[in-house]
């Protein structure tokens, strides 16, 4: 008999929210500064595969896209684990989104995809 996986709905994961007490941004970098083990054993699976990417410095949106989480979710779970100190949101180093680095950073990122 195959398995069947469930997946939690949005409203699970968000409490039914839908803004963030921080301002977060695509391109917003986000990073665990010290993996816990045990804590991402007690998230439910979608926050621990956020959580567990965010090992390595991502942006929002690639931890949306690594998580199969939407945009606005994904915003508001990072926001919980920032919450906990468990996830630390790094301070914009971009004054607009049309900066020339972001957009350099933007093109980098695409010719890997390539």
């Amino acid at each position: 008999m195959a398995s069947t996986h469930w997946k939690v709905r949005p409203y699970v994961l968000t409490g039914g929210r839908t803004r963030t007490r921080q301002h977060l941004l695509i391109h917003t970098l986000v990073s665990v500064p010290y993996y816990d083990a045990f804590f991402a054993a007690g998230l439910l699976p979608e926050a621990r595969t956020l959580y567990e990417n965010a090992r390595e410095t991502k942006s929002v949106a690639e931890l949306s896209a690594c998580s199969g989480m939407s945009l606005g979710v994904t915003r508001v779970v990072v926001d919980d684990l920032a919450a906990t100190d468990r996830l630390v949101i790094h301070a914009d180093a971009y004054s607009s989104p049309f900066d020339f680095r972001l957009l350099e950073r933007l093109r980098d990122g695409l010719r890997q995809l390539a």
